[in-house]
């Protein structure tokens, strides 16, 4: 019995390392977010100043670990069996479930996805004592008190993350506004010494009792010399960051941000390196307990008393942390969703409108118009210039796509508000979520740096609610899987952990395909952007880049519509389905180029601006083509998904004839284009007018057999849609066509 058990524990140790893998995929973007974002440093120095940080706040996270043993339930009440149920559901739990929010880029949270497994999986397991023991109640086996402050204390931190970001970012801009470069001679090593000396305070002194390498007697003189080392790092701080600008130089910025990089990321793995460890830390000590009785039915009274973690666990943690932060590729699409919501500027945004959105933006600026309405002009001018952000951005036009996404003051707000607020969180044992705050603060310091502006607003609020809105689905999904599991391992037996890793490895190998597949569409997509030079753009390159684009998407468009006919007659519903990704990724590719013709057509050469309109013409075009191909293949699809009647052999016959004209005639449209013989452009029309004439004989053949009873409602409807929309991907097809060639006359002229 001994041995099975000891496997187990090993089991929770191996999931232990493939939580950490996940986790730190999923909260990469607390630490990288500001420094990746203001473009503080090359990447690979960002990775190394945070590498530093998980490994130091590796050792601070000793006292955290409590929380696994006894924060959400009273272990006295368990035995060693049960408690090996509940840490063995909540590990294959966080595995799959942060594994599949990495997958789709969401930043979620480790801290509520391991509160709420620990409370699911510790219910389960006390309604089974309680069922078998009536005497009990449920209370009596869940630290209802502790879990409700933890709860509690993560839902508040979304309200003050955010609204403390919003007001730091806001008294700051209105310090040193968006041209802050002559205010930072001055006034920067006073910001530095402040950022830097908080940082100091609350992470190295109030973090010091959790370090696992102090010893109480230095413990002590840091408590009690704390004020001398404020006083003595602000003075310190302030005069060597004059020194080095003065002197050297040296963009003070750039210190404060990798310097909360460092914090954020210690602050990090000083706070979460519980939700990873923790628990299987905690059913080994449980096992020691169980080695030493012999007896499963052993109480787990003892977890309820002070253990100390050893450091060489916490660092080589610390470690596998290191190299996943070096590894992951999850990590970087979690990193780019938090950007998308907090950069400067505006551009092709992620997420849609929603009801909910739209109105609180209406309200906002109703609310704003009767504040400015109070105001007196002279302040709300003044106000107005401290946030004019014009020059800075004629700085990142210059820079093109190696503009950051804001500026390094936004940056130094967001590392060192969200460290402090870790670090207190640390302080007080409260299983802060570092995702919760890094990314509320970041949200908040862009509503105040008015990033948010009346054409993105909508969007931006849209997103945040969505993530939010995956916060609390974290919630209840944890719980309910964790739930469940525990139910099922003590129900069906302690065998059973073996199908349910089984189950784990599956769905993480699924969700690496899944998120590959989304990578490489991705790469493709970026592939289509346009070449920048000194933050200009030559319409040769944009003719050149829209030449490629049009044709690659029209030869993918070809091959999709003839095979999307071929599985829908075949009945291959997989197969089918498969177009459908594909087609929509080809409107994907379309929706970004058009989405890149207003930044295109500000970069655009000065003499060069007439001819953007034929390069617009081109792209809606090229859209609603690929809109006409997906309202070809998304009704195939469901019509065979719901097992409805395909053609008939006579329909087959007629629209497969289509079919061959219709790639004819694309093949014709792709060669013009690529050759730049226009001269051709009158027979493409000729052949579209006969292919329109086959069409229409077609539709009369298909209305006969409909007055003869000889095609059903549904069939008949699906068979007209495709000949309707064929025809407008033509007549779209030809309107391109005439498009490009007035864009490629114009520019030799």
């Amino acid at each position: 019995m001994e041995n099975i058990y000891l496997i187990l524990v090993i089991v929770l140790f191996a999931l232990a390392i493939s939580d950490l893998i996940v986790g730190v995929s999923n909260d990469a973007v607390n630490f990288l977010n500001s420094a990746i974002g203001a473009k503080a440093a090359p990447y690979k120095y960002i990775m190394i100043v945070a590498a530093l940080g998980i490994l130091f706040g590796a050792t601070f996270s000793s006292g955290m670990m409590e929380v696994a043993r006894k924060g959400i339930f009273n272990p006295q009440y368990f035995v060693f069996s049960e408690i090996m149920v509940i840490f063995l559901a909540v590990m294959i739990t966080d595995v799959i479930l942060l594994d599949v929010f990495n997958t789709f880029g969401m930043p979620t949270s480790t801290t509520v996805s391991i509160v709420f497994e620990i409370l699911g999986a510790a219910v389960a397991v006390a309604i089974i004592k309680v069922a078998n023991n009536p005497d009990m109640n449920l209370s009596e086996y869940i630290n209802t008190a502790k879990a409700l402050g933890i709860i509690s204390g993560i839902l508040l931190s979304v309200v003050i993350s955010f609204s403390v970001g919003a007001l730091v970012q806001y008294v700051t801009r209105l310090i040193f506004s968006f041209d802050y470069d002559k205010r930072l001679n001055y006034f920067g090593a006073i910001w530095g010494g402040i950022a830097i000396t908080a940082i100091t305070y609350f992470i190295l002194i109030k973090g010091a009792k959790g370090a696992s390498f102090m010893d109480s007697a230095t413990k002590d003189w840091i408590k009690s010399n704390g004020l001398t080392i404020i006083a003595i790092s602000m003075v310190g701080w302030t005069f060597l960051l004059q020194i080095l600008k003065l002197v050297f130089k040296v963009d003070i910025l750039k210190i404060i941000v990798l310097t909360g990089t460092f914090a954020l990321a210690m602050a990090f793995a000083g706070n979460d390196l519980v939700n990873f460890i923790g628990v299987p830390l905690a059913g080994f000590e449980s096992f020691k307990i169980f080695a030493a009785s012999g007896d499963v039915n052993t109480s787990m009274e003892a977890l309820a008393g002070k253990v100390s973690t050893p450091t060489y666990m916490l660092i080589i943690a610390g470690i596998v942390m290191v190299i996943t932060l070096w590894t992951s590729k999850k990590a970087k699409a979690v990193v780019k969703t938090s950007l998308d919501l907090s950069r400067q500027q505006e551009g092709d945004e992620r997420f849609g409108s929603s009801y909910f959105a739209r109105s609180l933006v209406r309200a906002s600026i109703n609310a704003s118009n009767a504040v400015n309405a109070v105001i007196p002009a002279a302040i709300s001018r003044g106000i107005s210039k401290q946030f004019d952000s014009t020059n800075y951005e004629e700085r990142r036009k210059k820079l093109g796509k190696d503009a950051p996404a804001f500026d390094m003051l936004r940056a130094s707000v967001n590392l060192v508000v969200a460290s402090i607020l870790i670090s207190i969180a640390t302080n007080m044992k409260l299983p802060l979520s570092t995702t919760y705050v890094t990314f509320m603060v970041a949200m908040g310091s862009s509503l105040a740096d008015r990033a948010w502006g009346r054409e993105s607003a909508v969007y931006r609020i849209t997103g945040v609610l969505s993530v939010i809105g995956g916060w609390f689905f974290t919630a209840l999904s944890a719980f309910t899987v964790a739930f469940v599991m525990a139910l099922l391992i003590s129900t069906i037996g302690i065998w059973f952990v073996a199908v349910l890793v089984a189950i784990a490895i599956y769905v993480m190998f699924r969700t690496h395909i899944v998120h590959k597949k989304n990578t490489e569409t991705e790469v493709e997509i970026d592939e289509f952007e346009i070449e920048e030079v000194n933050g200009e753009i030559h319409v040769d390159k944009v003719l050149e880049k829209c030449r490629y684009s049009v044709t690659d998407i029209l030869k993918k468009i070809s091959q999709l519509y003839a095979q999307a006919i071929h599985d829908f007659e075949a009945e291959d519903r997989r197969s089918l389905k498969e177009i459908n990704k594909e087609v929509k990724t080809i409107n994907k590719k379309a929706k970004k180029l058009k989405s890149n013709v207003y930044p295109t057509v500000k970069k655009l050469q000065e003499q060069s601006v007439d001819s953007s309109l034929y390069y617009i013409q081109v792209v809606d075009y090229l859209r609603e083509v690929a809109h006409c191909l997906s309202y070809i293949t998304e009704p195939a699809y469901d019509h065979l998904d719901n097992n409805h009647k395909v053609y008939s052999p006579e329909q087959f016959e007629e629209l497969n004839s289509v079919r061959s004209d219709v790639q004819d005639f694309m093949a014709k449209s792709i060669k013009i284009i690529t050759q730049g013989d226009y001269g051709q452009l009158e027979e493409l029309i000729e052949e579209q007018q006969s292919i329109f004439a086959k069409m229409r004989d077609n539709r009369k053949k298909q209305l006969k057999r409909i007055k003869n009873e000889k095609a059903g409602t549904k069939v008949s409807l699906l068979y007209l849609n495709a000949l309707h929309e064929t025809q407008n991907l033509m007549l779209h097809l030809v309107n391109l066509v005439k498009a490009q060639r007035d864009f490629v006359d114009y520019q030799s002229k």
